[in-house]
């Protein structure tokens, strides 16, 4: 038998009047990941399968008094909690076609005639352990795809609201300028405050569709590994940032040169600083970076001193469509930037982390492996 299987627990409940039929069953049934119980009466059976919601496979004697096994199969099959547990009638009555039919027709599965054949028995029921745990693990796919598909319900609602709101800034800015333009002569103060205005809606824009990209391209995307020498690459990075100019980036040295997708380093690199300067609410921001060789691997760090993020938050912040509670600074973000950094940390065998105190500002670590 597969060992995986083996590890599942199976729960079988066995149904007979007689207790001699009930010992005899399970140990021809017995192995170590099968769970048995047993009921003597169809209302002890019917209890036990309300109250169960484990139990894999019912191996029913159709011949008990008070209630027989096929009252028992028709008023398991008429309730949603249990219709769907497999039944296999087990039987002395005749073997005619009427009384097979009619088993099938309460709902039983399979038939086993007694004397029951040992070898034949434990292969049937073998049978409905695996269509058990294939079942099971399909009701776990579909539930992990109806997850998804909700997820990606709310991400397109969310996507397409955030594109919608600084393309229409842009518009009435735009619409704006012309009107004052036209109307009247435009100081050139103004003009600028106009333009930068723009700017900061357009780049707002842009880095939501470059992190929309990303991640809808993230298990396909393959890049080559090349020689990288992080410190050149975080120079070039925040160089590119154009940051303003009451942020201080320093980076600490030593920084290694590995062997690595550079554009993967990158895209963590960048996101991590680039949050760093957005949400920054002191006159003078400091980002700090820097690296502490772990043996196996790098552990890189960006460390700001920025609003903070709250304790509860700081638990979630890495997942899809999660974001944290800036109070010092309104956040327009989708909440897909840190789940595409934590997919791609992983990717490496690592596992990204933060640590903050509000007011006091955060540092947030990622592994990267030699």
């Amino acid at each position: 038998m597969n060992t995986a299987t083996t590890l599942k627990e199976f729960t079988i409940l066995l149904v007979d009047d007689r207790e001699e039929n009930l010992i005899s069953l399970e140990e021809i049934l017995e192995t170590d990941n099968r769970t048995f119980l047993k009921a003597s009466s169809g209302n002890e059976a019917l209890r036990y399968a309300l109250k169960n919601d484990k139990i894999g496979l019912i191996m029913l004697d159709v011949q008990m008094p008070e209630m027989d096994g096929f009252e028992v199969a028709r008023l398991l099959k008429s309730n949603p909690k249990t219709k769907d547990i497999s039944i296999i009638f087990v039987t002395a009555i005749s073997k005619e076609e009427q009384y097979v039919i009619k088993g099938f027709e309460e709902g039983a599965v399979d038939y086993l005639q007694k004397p029951l054949d040992i070898n034949v028995t434990k292969a049937k029921v073998a049978v409905f352990e695996r269509l058990y745990f294939s079942q099971q693990e399909l009701k776990k796919t579909a539930a992990e795809l109806d997850s998804i598909n909700k997820q990606l319900e709310r991400f397109v609602y969310m996507v397409a609201h955030d594109l919608k709101s600084p393309l229409t800034g842009i518009i009435a800015l735009l619409s704006l300028l012309k009107m004052n333009v036209e109307d009247r002569v435009v100081e050139q103060e103004e003009v600028k405050d106009y333009v930068d205005q723009l700017s900061a809606a357009s780049f707002h824009l842009s880095d939501m569709i470059t992190a929309i990209l990303d991640y809808s391209r993230k298990s396909i995307e393959q890049q080559k590994v090349e020689e990288v020498d992080v410190y050149d690459l975080l120079q070039q990075t925040t160089q590119l940032m154009f940051p303003p100019k009451h942020i201080h980036i320093r980076i600490n040295k030593p920084m290694p040169v590995l062997e690595t997708k550079k554009l993967k380093l990158q895209q963590v690199f960048q996101n991590l600083i680039s949050n760093a300067i957005k949400y920054n609410d002191k006159p003078t921001g400091e980002i700090e970076l820097g690296c502490d060789d772990k043996g196996t691997h790098y552990e890189f760090y960006v460390r700001d001193n920025g609003p903070g993020i709250a304790e509860e938050d700081q638990q979630h912040i890495f997942g899809l469509f999660q974001v944290a509670d800036h109070t010092t600074k309104a956040d327009s973000s989708t909440g897909v930037g840190l789940n595409i950094l934590k997919i791609l940390v992983e990717e490496q065998g690592g596992k990204i982390r933060v640590e903050s105190t509000p007011g006091v500002g955060s540092t947030f670590f990622f592994d990267w492996k030699k």
